[in-house]
């Protein structure tokens, strides 16, 4: 399991020493960067990070309006970490719910407490190995590390597995697509793979090759944010070779 999470910060450098120390940890996934508390907001209740960053020294009532909006839309907030340059709005993020507050410039010695105590009260989870098919009295159990991607057939869906073989269910794609495991993505409106058999991303031909078999899936525009984090999460357990 990643820990995801949104910055909301209208400063570069600080985005990017925040983002430099969590790489550091290998587990930690950006979900998004905003500017604005109003674009912040709509980035949380698109992609539902673990933990979202703040920095109060830029519009910090708007913020904790917005965070108190939140519970309008979402039953379980994500761990909200605040970021200033001074002590000023310590006793508001604790009044909001804070989980932590972070003064700026950051101590790499007081971010690795903070995470490490942020392992400890969201720890990762077993992703489940198996999912069940069924069919009125036919149960069918398929390894999820078996399976290298799923196809959209109508109102059905095809498993196609790293043997080769086919499974099929009677639901729609959208049905198992928040049941599977983390590490299947949704990159088209007929196709999720398992990113552990992606084995090059062409954003050129907008297309993704995969280990195993001979094969090129499409992913299409309306996914391509799902790619780009993909990549980026593919990237950071890679060696690089660009300059």
């Amino acid at each position: 399991m990643e820990y995801s999470y949104t910055i909301i910060d209208p400063d570069a450098v600080s985005n990017l020493q925040l983002s430099t120390f969590l790489a550091e940890y290998g587990d930690f996934n950006c979900s998004g960067i905003s500017e604005t508390p109003d674009d912040g907001l709509n980035l949380i209740l698109k992609f539902s990070p673990d933990i979202v960053f703040v920095n109060l020294d830029h519009d910090a009532q708007l913020i904790f309006q917005k965070i108190i909006e939140l519970h309008q839309y979402i039953t379980e907030l994500p761990l909200i970490i605040g970021i200033s340059k001074t002590k000023n709005h310590a006793y508001d993020a604790i009044k909001n719910g804070f989980f932590d507050y972070w003064l700026q410039p950051f101590n790499e010695f007081d971010v690795r407490k903070s995470i490490l105590k942020l392992k400890r009260k969201v720890p990762k989870e077993k992703e489940p190995q198996t999912i069940c098919l069924k069919s009125y009295n036919d149960f069918h159990y398929l390894n999820t590390e078996d399976i290298l991607y799923l196809q959209a057939d109508n109102n059905t869906t095809e498993f196609f597995m790293k043997d080769g073989s086919v499974a099929n269910a009677y639901k729609t794609l959208k049905t198992f697509e928040k049941q599977l495991p983390k590490n299947f993505v949704r990159i088209h409106q007929s196709y999720i793979v398992n990113t552990d058999y992606v084995s090059r991303i062409n954003f050129g031909k907008s297309i993704c090759s995969l280990k195993k078999v001979d094969k090129k899936l499409p992913f299409s525009k309306s996914y391509k944010e799902k790619v780009n984090q993909l990549k980026q999460t593919l990237s950071k357990n890679s060696i690089s070779s660009l300059n």
